[in-house]
């Protein structure tokens, strides 16, 4: 049986795919791996499947190793290809890789850059710092602009302090897309942080105005086939008592191994007390406390998050990941984030340079013109 997609693909291909789609939408990379090496035909859309799942999974250094075998299987990427190469990219932070990816694509592929591709690489420049450069690619670009691209620029900007760029992005943002209340949010929070109340009571009247309102964020956890959803400091789970218990006996080993949380990331216009009240009972932090109690020690926590990780969570799960020995995976409205007894897959960060090496030396022996390869 054959199915027909704008191009011919097995059903092995297109079953296949999906499976290993499946396996890393539920947090498995492992087992997508496994249905990826036995797949006897692959094509163009399940390598890129694979490449994509690594860095949906933070592991670029992996998404680079799968480029090459993918090449030496004679199959030629395509847009989607290097769309999750420079996602990988961005999310191991390999800037130079992921400039030099974007100069391959037409030069020797004659794959022309659309916004994704951007897009990716403003998320790289702003993770890494490099602010101006970012708004200079958007400045050059000639493909049409979206929000994902001034969003990009704007998360960079938030984090770095940058209310200059952060502003002129966030404005544009809410011309874009006019009844999404998130990007008005965002530039609540960036006035908020910079101790512009005027601007932030302005934006909260326009939100009234245009009957918007914020996001709530929420965390899900499966324990015993029964799913838990927690809110910001809730108290409604049969266990509150011991899951409080739990996240006082973590904060106070994280204060021993001074971990001091970073108000900067509760953008209200309350004291840091209340702030750090708010902080210390986000919902993550509730879910990953209830699952230490209701789970065997040893055993992996997985959660899920409707929205981004904030920066002090993130430091919070990589150390109770290290303190407890515990495996811990996060799913957030960005891509899975793996915390292994402290570190996000820190090994991998031994060997990537030796391997990025290698991939690059691969390359060059085995590019072939343009011409040759669309002849």
């Amino acid at each position: 049986m054959t199915i027909y997609v704008g191009d011919k693909f097995s059903l092995d291909v297109v079953l296949g795919t999906a499976m290993i789609d499946m396996y890393v939408k539920c947090g498995n990379v492992d087992s997508a791996r496994e249905i990826f090496d036995r797949m006897q035909e692959k094509n163009v859309i399940s390598w890129s499947a694979m490449i994509a799942a690594y860095g949906y999974h933070g592991q670029g250094w992996k998404a680079f190793a799968i480029f090459p075998m993918m090449l030496g299987c004679g199959i030629l990427p395509n847009r989607i290809t290097f769309v999750s190469l420079l996602c990988a990219c961005s999310h191991a932070g390999l800037v130079e890789e992921g400039l030099q990816l974007v100069s391959l694509m037409w030069d020797d592929y004659a794959v022309r850059p659309d916004v994704k591709h951007y897009t990716c690489m403003v998320d790289l420049l702003g993770r890494a710092g490099r602010l101006d450069e970012a708004l200079k690619l958007i400045e050059n670009i000639t493909v049409e602009k979206d929000e994902g691209l001034w969003r990009a620029l704007l998360g960079a900007c938030t984090i770095l302090g940058r209310l200059d760029l952060a502003e002129k992005a966030a404005k544009l943002l809410p011309e874009l897309q006019p009844q999404n209340p998130r990007h008005f949010v965002l530039l609540s929070n960036i006035y908020s942080k910079a101790g512009k109340g005027k601007d932030v009571a302005n934006i909260r009247d326009l939100m009234m105005q245009r009957r918007l309102k914020k996001v709530p964020g929420w965390t899900w956890i499966e324990v015993d086939e029964k799913i838990y959803q927690f809110s910001v400091g809730d108290k409604t789970h049969v266990r509150s008592k011991e899951i409080y218990g739990m996240l006082k006996s973590l904060r106070k080993k994280l204060e021993l191994a001074s971990h001091f949380h970073c108000t900067n990331f509760v953008l209200h216009d309350v004291d840091e007390e209340v702030k750090l009240g708010i902080l210390y009972t986000h919902s993550e932090k509730l879910a990953i406390s209830f699952g230490l109690i209701a789970t065997p020690k040893g055993t992996p926590i997985r959660i899920t998050k409707n929205l981004r990780v904030c920066g002090d969570c993130h430091t919070f799960i990589k150390l109770v990941s290290a303190i407890t020995k515990r495996e811990i995976t996060v799913r957030d409205s960005n891509r899975f984030h793996l915390f292994k007894e402290g570190g996000v897959l820190m090994w991998g960060l031994l060997v990537v340079g030796l391997l990025i090496l290698v991939i690059l030396v691969f390359l060059s022996c085995h590019i072939q013109p343009k011409h040759a390869l669309y002849s």
